[in-house]
């Protein structure tokens, strides 16, 4: 609580237009807060003053309000007049203003996986590593220990005492050399009968290949000590990250408490206006990368996790190339982890209940890991809820568990049950009303509901301005005045987020076909919208379609 009893603040907060609404009992009455450098304080006398017109007016919801914030002032003055810290140049009482370090709380992930110093700190028995060597060298043909190595993923000295066993056991045979790199440089290949049977066997169980797995139970302390938790968020730290779109300080208030909460939110309101951008931008507090293992191994059962098309690796500057760090130099963290953008996994209409559960692939014999588990750590968002091929009602009981537990249950082809952590922000957005998608007893499990509402008319041509720079097209000002007046105010056509941009693109288009520069001018304007905006007047062309 910080409340400034200073006079000056208080002329200041008058002059000051566009309050939000929380600095108000209700929207536009009884102003007595205001925000400095994204601080939030209640000014005192305007307190005393509002309390003063509320009980005046007998409005005794304002009353109740401003008399608890009164109480709360008169303790915090009786305590600094006790300790004699109340003096004429004191403008403050309650808290201190955060530090920057508070206002701008570090996103960095201190976490890395532990580097093995020998084969048994992979996790995986000799008999698994084995079979992993053996299909590796199937499916490459003769390869060398250090591209062997390599490609399980493994520093070669700490693989190395694995294919000297395996040589013990007439598994491989070293068949040439190539290069100078001592026992690296040596060339395998699998040696008959002994490692052609085993091979089979190995083949028999799956056919993955590649960075060897990493045990489940790493996979779980990688996720907790990555976890979202620890992501805190201020109202200064939210404005760098949505600085390219319009946002309103009341939707921050709402947004920026709900990514704390590492819980779900539910986004709703008007096509166009953003739910999706909005999702998207939230990665951008998060501010760092995480690492996750290419493939876990379950009970015996490879599941693959790293997705290219999902995952953004992320490469530093000062990192080593993998293979000379795995021969030479060691490894700055273990190369069964890739270290990847914080996953933002977003799903529309396409989704379907088996996406959520683990995949199978009977030729490979081995998982896929469901879009859930791979955005451990980051956002998943299902957008356009309550248009997917399954049920609203069957979609939301699958999450149940996972957001009053924070894991999930995932089964195997033999009925095997992993229990999997459930690590990330859970974003629905929907342009339908939630009463129409879910019951009170789902609604109470999704903790924040944040509509996101259309633009006003100054949001508006905000948007406009950004819009324009972004596309390199000078704004002219007088051109969305025509733009309003024409195809707006007329038939009271609400502002939508998405409009601007998609007008623009219109315009652009147009004046490509009609070879000139891209300007406001009425005609480019008018020949934009009417090919953008449908008209209110219904038609029939004939034909009928059914939408339910």
């Amino acid at each position: 609580m910080r409340f400034i009893i200073a006079n000056e603040f208080y002329q200041q907060m008058i002059s000051t237009p566009g309050h939000t609404p929380d600095c108000y009992v209700r929207p536009g009455e009884y102003l007595h807060h205001m925000y400095i450098d994204g601080v939030k304080y209640a000014v005192a006398p305007a307190v005393l003053d509002c309390l003063a017109a509320a009980e005046e007016k007998g409005d005794q919801e304002a009353v109740a309000h401003l008399k608890l914030h009164k109480l709360h002032y008169e303790a915090l003055l009786a305590d600094a007049e006790r300790t004699g810290t109340l003096t004429e140049d004191v403008t403050l009482l309650g808290d201190a203003p955060p530090t920057d370090e508070e206002a701008l709380p570090a996103t960095g992930n201190a976490y890395a996986p532990r580097v093995p110093a020998k084969w048994e700190d992979l996790g995986l028995e000799l008999p698994y590593l084995f079979e992993m060597a053996l299909r590796t060298i199937y499916t490459r043909g003769h390869v060398t220990g250090g591209e062997l190595a390599n490609a399980m993923a493994v520093p070669f000295a700490i693989i190395n005492p694995v294919f000297q066993a395996m040589r013990k056991q007439s598994l491989i045979d070293i068949v040439a050399q190539r290069g100078n790199s001592g026992d690296a440089s040596f060339v395998y290949a699998i040696k008959p009968p002994k490692g052609e049977d085993a091979l089979r066997d190995a083949l028999d169980k799956t056919t993955y290949v590649g960075p060897a797995p990493v045990p489940f139970a790493d996979y779980v302390e990688s996720v907790m000590a990555q976890t979202i938790k620890r992501l805190v968020v201020t109202r200064r730290s939210i404005r760098r990250a949505f600085e390219d779109l319009i946002i309103t300080d009341e939707a921050f208030n709402e947004i920026g408490p709900a990514i704390n909460s590492a819980q779900s939110i539910f986004f709703f309101g008007y096509p166009g206006n953003g739910k999706t951008s909005v999702a998207e931008r939230i990665t951008r507090l998060m501010g760092d990368a995480i690492y996750i293992p290419h493939a876990v191994e379950a009970n015996g059962q490879v599941i693959k996790l790293f997705d290219p098309i999902q995952h953004t690796p992320v490469q530093d500057a000062d990192q080593q190339d993998v293979t000379e760090t795995i021969l030479k130099r060691g490894t700055l963290f273990d190369q069964r982890f890739i270290r990847v953008k914080r996953p933002t996994i977003v799903v529309g209409g396409e989704l379907t209940m088996p996406m959520l559960d683990l995949k199978y692939n009977e030729v490979g014999k081995y998982y896929e890991a469901p879009l859930q588990m791979k955005a451990n750590g980051g956002i998943f968002m299902i957008d356009d809820f309550g248009r997917q091929q399954v049920r609203a009602m069957d979609l939301l009981n699958r999450w149940i568990v996972p957001l009053e537990k924070k894991y999930d249950y995932l089964n195997t082809v033999n009925g095997t049950k992993i229990e999997v952590p459930f690590d990330q922000l859970l974003i629905f957005s929907t342009n339908l009303d939630p009463h129409q998608l879910a019951d009170e007893a789902f609604l109470r499990r999704i903790k924040f509901k944040i509509e996101i509402r259309d633009p006003d008319e100054a949001q508006y041509r905000r948007i406009w301005e950004l819009v324009c720079k972004g596309r390199r097209v000078e704004f002219d000002p007088r051109g969305v005045d025509y733009l309003v007046q024409k195809w707006y105010k007329p038939t009271s056509r609400p502002f939508r987020m998405c409009q601007p941009r998609d007008i623009l693109d219109q315009m652009m288009s147009i004046a490509k076909y009609n070879m000139e520069r891209v300007n406001f001018s009425p005609d480019l304007i008018d020949a934009a919208c009417a090919t953008y905006f449908i008209s209110d007047h219904k038609k029939d062309f004939g034909a009928k379609v059914r939408m339910d």
